[in-house]
């Protein structure tokens, strides 16, 4: 099935090419959002009916919500007016940056909520991953393919105002943290996210999350207030809730940098940010994919991190109310 607005020759490639990673730093797949057990669930396909989502009076096809160099604005009274960097980007490479981050800037798993982050953090991680201090284990997964794609073209000015918008955002989370034993069985769609495996079933959670939308649909059309789950093994809240306190044995409280309630200081607010998005980071920090100004601060903090740790201290990061 053809892949719609999607950079389909690097989406194979990544498809039929391993991720390089030592067995000892190799990213933990669910947190990737892939499925190294089978290929990825194609695009469905459009039948060319207009569509909406809850609360929202607007209406597009499928192949409209694909269109990378559009922000589908569902809630549009719900936002300030786009600049053009967010709402259109700048074609050939410097897509919508509302398109994967959305228009309310709450993103999905695949990428993150920078809703009312700060324009200066916004500006600097952008310029990081156009210098390529900031990289990730699995930097062939499409959302990265893409992100490197605005990084490498879009200019200061646009960036600025992209920026600037984001930050203004009131901070919103749409995730919803669930402790339990047992997890829908799961397939990678499109290796951006993971849904319900089609042929249904249940599969113990282990150590892992499993972050899904509640309703597929409603994701894949974009909408910025369409939530998700983060299934978490039990305990993990309170066992993230710890170490946030604590700082691990660094001995270094998250308050510290991330401010009160992790609702950001010297550091980014991380309160009700994706769960495996947090685990992501973490990841390429402690392996050294991740670099930048303030990597160095973090490298006696995620040093001496297990996976259970992250997946903890992820659960907990979910679970706070912005």
């Amino acid at each position: 099935m053809k892949l719609p607005h999607v950079l389909s020759g690097l989406f194979l490639a990544f498809c039929l090419t391993p991720v390089s990673a030592t067995a000892q730093d190799a990213p933990p797949a669910w947190a990737y959002h892939l499925d190294p057990g089978s290929a990825p669930l194609p695009a469905k396909a459009d039948d060319g009916s207009q569509r909406s989502v809850p609360g929202s009076e607007v209406s597009m096809t499928l192949t409209e919500t694909r269109n990378r160099f559009l922000a589908n604005d569902w809630h549009p009274t719900n936002h300030p007016a786009m600049p053009e960097s967010v709402l259109h980007g700048r074609k050939p490479n410097t897509y919508a940056c509302g398109f994967c981050h959305r228009a309310e800037g709450q993103g999905g798993a695949d990428s993150a909520n920078i809703s009312g982050l700060d324009k200066d953090y916004i500006v600097r991680q952008v310029q990081e991953m156009r210098s390529h201090a900031r990289a990730t284990a699995a930097d062939q997964r499409l959302p990265m393919v893409l992100k490197s794609h605005v990084a490498g073209s879009v200019t200061d000015e646009e960036l600025e105002a992209a920026a600037a918008y984001f930050s203004s955002l009131p901070r919103r989370s749409y995730v919803k943290v669930v402790e339990t034993d047992v997890v829908p069985k799961t397939a990678a769609y499109l290796n951006l996210w993971l849904v319900p495996a089609p042929g249904g079933g249940t599969e113990p959670l282990g150590q892992r999350i499993i972050e899904m939308p509640d309703d597929t649909d409603r994701f894949e059309l974009r909408d910025s207030q369409a939530p998700f789950t983060a299934f978490v093994p039990r305990g993990s809240i309170e066992r993230g809730r710890a170490l946030v306190e604590s700082g691990g044995e660094a001995d270094a409280p998250c308050a510290g940098c991330h401010g009160e309630g992790l609702q950001g200081d010297l550091g980014p607010k991380l309160a009700g940010q994706y769960a495996t998005y947090i685990v992501r980071q973490l990841h390429d920090l402690k392996t050294g994919k991740r670099k930048g100004e303030n990597a160095s601060l973090m490298e006696p903090i995620v040093e001496k991190l297990t996976l259970p740790d992250m997946i903890a201290l992820a659960a907990y990061v979910a679970s706070l109310k912005p």
